[in-house]
């Protein structure tokens, strides 16, 4: 996805090379920057996690206009609150993720819609027609509904893994274990839902 941030601050969307300040925790670095309302390090955030955003929005919601527009509204609400955002080495990702976690929620009350599956970035660029995309969607919500069914943190692993496209130290970090327990973790997780989808196809 490209496009331009835009919250009414013009100068918001000037590009600035804080990500090629050779800085040990360059992402620590733009953070604090950010976190005083710094626009231009936060113009930086917002490149460096704008398709992450993007393609966890685009996981649940079977519009790509609806996801376009929740995931500028994720940015819109964080710089709102960027200043009461505290630096503690967990991702930053994660922060966004449940702004937009509570923003899918609330499209899909509103809109009353079943909770849609994921699509690669290849079906995300393809304009497919209706039969594949109804092809598509019945896949995206079987696999959805087989998710949903994993308990408690197997079922953060998966979406922070393959939805959000966290690495295991970002996963580590975000759930506050080693990287180790968090790909054993990913195993048990995979090997339930394989057991739920199989147990599902009878």
């Amino acid at each position: 996805m490209e496009g331009i941030l835009n919250i009414g601050i013009p100068d918001l969307v000037i590009r600035c090379p804080f990500l090629e300040i050779q800085h040990t925790d360059s992402e620590v670095y733009i953070l604090e920057r950010a976190v005083k309302r710094d626009r231009m390090a936060f113009a930086s955030l917002y490149d460096l996690y704008l398709d992450r955003v993007y393609r966890y929005v685009y996981y649940w919601l079977p519009s790509k206009a609806d996801a376009e527009d929740i995931t500028q509204e994720v940015f819109i609400r964080a710089w709102h609150a960027i200043d009461k955002y505290k630096v503690t080495g967990a991702p930053f990702i994660a922060w966004l993720t449940t702004i937009a976690r509570n923003l899918v929620n609330s499209h899909h009350r509103s809109a009353k819609r079943l909770v849609p599956l994921p699509e690669t970035d290849t079906v995300i660029s393809d304009n497919p027609g209706p039969q594949a995309e109804a092809e598509m969607n019945f896949t995206r919500n079987y696999v959805a509904d087989a998710i949903l069914k994993l308990k408690g943190e197997k079922q953060k692993v998966i979406q922070l893994r393959f939805i959000n496209d966290m690495s295991y130290e970002e996963v580590a970090k975000a759930l506050n274990k080693t990287e180790g327990a968090i790909r054993v973790l990913q195993y048990r997780a995979l090997k339930d839902l394989r057991g739920i989808l199989e147990k599902d196809k009878r």
